[in-house]
């Protein structure tokens, strides 16, 4: 087992502007009825989307003491379909913490009732903001990292949001110049078609 060294708490700071992960940790959970399915007898995605966003909420606002609001949500893959009847747990933890914003971890699971079977649904993390009640920026508090565990979710946190400000870098790149022949090159061996242009 290894011993974590403590890092030396900044000289400007006390130990009331830090607060553990352990402190915000939320837990949602919820029955999934008939009215959050979709045709096919699955839970609508926007469903889980929203419970989501409102765990995240709950454990930002609760670390900050401020209102949050969601900023950015980073890619969200359903690894398996949620049934009606089965019981939906979030759980949320702070990830990192920036100046004013923070990244809360979000794990889904769901839990057939009957056969006692769990799943794992989906993991995502949610950038969160913090506001007062002029709704202007406000400082959140720091992250004591207490366990291995809540240093790497810091580390792979600050890694994720590095590939996000590069990945934006090179979106830019993505527009298309208005030019017909270039774009049908482009295109050349997709399955889509484009009319013949009369010139």
């Amino acid at each position: 087992m290894r011993l974590l060294v403590p890092l030396a708490m900044p000289a400007s700071s006390s130990e009331t502007s830090y607060k553990n992960t352990k402190f915000s940790q939320t837990t949602i959970t919820e029955l999934m009825i008939p009215s959050y399915s979709n045709f096919g007898g699955k839970i609508h995605g926007g469903v889980l989307l929203s419970l989501m966003d409102k765990v995240a909420y709950v454990c930002a606002a609760k670390h900050a003491g401020n209102y949050c609001v969601t900023a950015s949500i980073d890619t969200v893959d359903f690894l398996q379909p949620v049934e009606v009847g089965e019981l939906v747990s979030l759980m949320a933890s702070v990830n990192y913490v920036g100046k004013t914003s923070l990244v809360v971890g979000i794990r889904v699971i769901s839990e057939n009732i009957k056969t006692n079977e769990i799943k794992h649904t989906n993991t995502s993390y949610f950038t969160m903001v913090a506001k007062d009640e002029s709704n202007n920026l406000v400082q959140v508090p720091g992250l004591i990292l207490e366990s291995q565990d809540d240093v790497r979710r810091f580390i792979e946190a600050r890694k994720r949001k590095q590939i996000k400000q590069n990945h934006r870098k090179e979106a830019e790149q993505i527009k298309v110049p208005d030019d017909y022949d270039l774009c049908r090159q482009l295109l050349a061996g997709e399955r889509c078609y484009i009319p013949v242009r009369e010139i």
